[in-house]
């Protein structure tokens, strides 16, 4: 029986360990891993250009605002690689095609995001994120060929997200 009881309070020690030892989220406009200013200067300049889901738009690092419909309701052309929680909005947008390269997708808020070429989610080559700056709250780095592109938003909490997309710098 004691062996026992030292065997589950080494488990809950561990536990507490694992629990107490996970990072915290980044916080902070200077916490992402690569250089956001870009970003963060036209998402917080004047009022982003508001579009409907199912717009077609350009990566041409100017702020979008894209209208948002709740989740069951919003019609994406493919199902989400991963489902929002709760009730939640989602939304969509074409991006004429970009030339081939690294792009980034840069948004206001919290949201999944599915990348789809040719039929074919793509997987983001990076990904960073931090809580607590104003106007950004995550960029991805998608590899894009020359051909157009589908962004998908789900998992948002809010009927609006204002979405940045542009080539990477080096």
């Amino acid at each position: 029986m004691r062996v026992v009881s030292l065997a589950l309070a080494a488990l809950a020690g561990t536990a507490a360990i694992t629990a107490s030892g996970r990072a915290a989220e980044p916080a902070g406009c200077t916490a992402f891993k690569w250089s956001i200013d870009r970003e963060l200067a036209v998402l917080r300049a004047a009022p982003a250009q508001r579009v409907a889901s199912d717009a077609t738009v350009a990566a041409n690092g100017t702020a979008i605002a894209i209208a948002l419909q709740p989740a069951a309701q919003a019609a994406l052309p493919m199902p989400p690689e991963r489902a929002g929680k709760g009730e939640t909005f989602a939304g969509f947008v074409r991006v004429a095609a970009p030339a081939a390269g690294v792009y980034r997708v840069s948004l206001s808020g919290g949201a999944w995001i599915d990348a789809i070429q040719g039929e074919h989610y793509l997987k983001p080559t990076a990904f960073s994120g931090a809580t607590g700056c104003d106007g950004i709250r995550k960029s991805v780095k998608f590899t894009l060929a020359a051909s157009p592109l589908l962004l998908q938003f789900s998992g948002v909490s809010t009927g609006t997200i204002s979405v940045v997309i542009a080539p990477d710098e080096p």
